[in-house]
């Protein structure tokens, strides 16, 4: 039997706990981040991972940076959309399933090492229990409402914190693997 998947979620958050302005935008990143002259470790954590689960709002928003930014495998969940558009037809898949379907069928396509990307998507994997590492950045700025990264959850989840960096002279990351019991 194949080991499941280990998921990292790896996200930049406000103060006051979004990912994103209440109409999914992320221009709030910029200014804080301007300037930054450390590496944040997004690069050598893309060469770590073999795929992507990306949500379709992340998946969309995405789009609109211009120059498709990943050349690793990017897996769209969604249960909406029924087709991607024609110019990602060889950077992107849809997909479609529980937390649990979607880590088997990337096991049964050789990914094992995963990067969960989107609130809905995160929020999910979270709701199931198969987060194994959260990788997250915080952007010293309040945005008073917005959409948030956590969710509802049937009972607490326990995360021991690995590291703590502080980048440049405003981020701070921090990094956590979920508690074993």
């Amino acid at each position: 039997m194949t080991a499941r998947p280990h998921c990292t979620a790896y996200f930049a958050i406000s103060l006051d706990g979004f990912i994103a302005d209440a109409d999914g935008g992320v221009g709030w990143l910029e200014a804080p981040s301007a300037g930054l002259e450390d590496d944040t470790g997004f690069v050598d954590f893309m060469g770590e991972i073999d795929a992507l689960l990306m949500g379709r709002n992340t998946f969309e928003q995405v789009l609109t940076f211009g120059a498709w930014p990943y050349s690793k495998p990017v897996f769209v969940p969604s249960h909406s959309l029924t087709a991607l558009p024609e110019d990602m037809k060889d950077k992107a898949t849809l997909i479609s399933g529980s937390p649990q379907d979607l880590l088997t069928q990337m096991g049964t396509l050789g990914h094992q090492r995963l990067y969960i990307d989107g609130g809905a998507t995160v929020q999910s994997f979270l709701a199931a229990d198969l987060i194994d590492r959260l990788v997250m950045t915080m952007i010293p700025t309040l945005l008073g409402t917005g959409i948030r990264i956590f969710g509802e959850l049937a009972k607490p989840l326990d995360w021991v914190q690995q590291s703590t960096r502080i980048l440049g002279d405003r981020l701070v990351q921090i990094t956590y693997d979920r508690a074993t019991t």
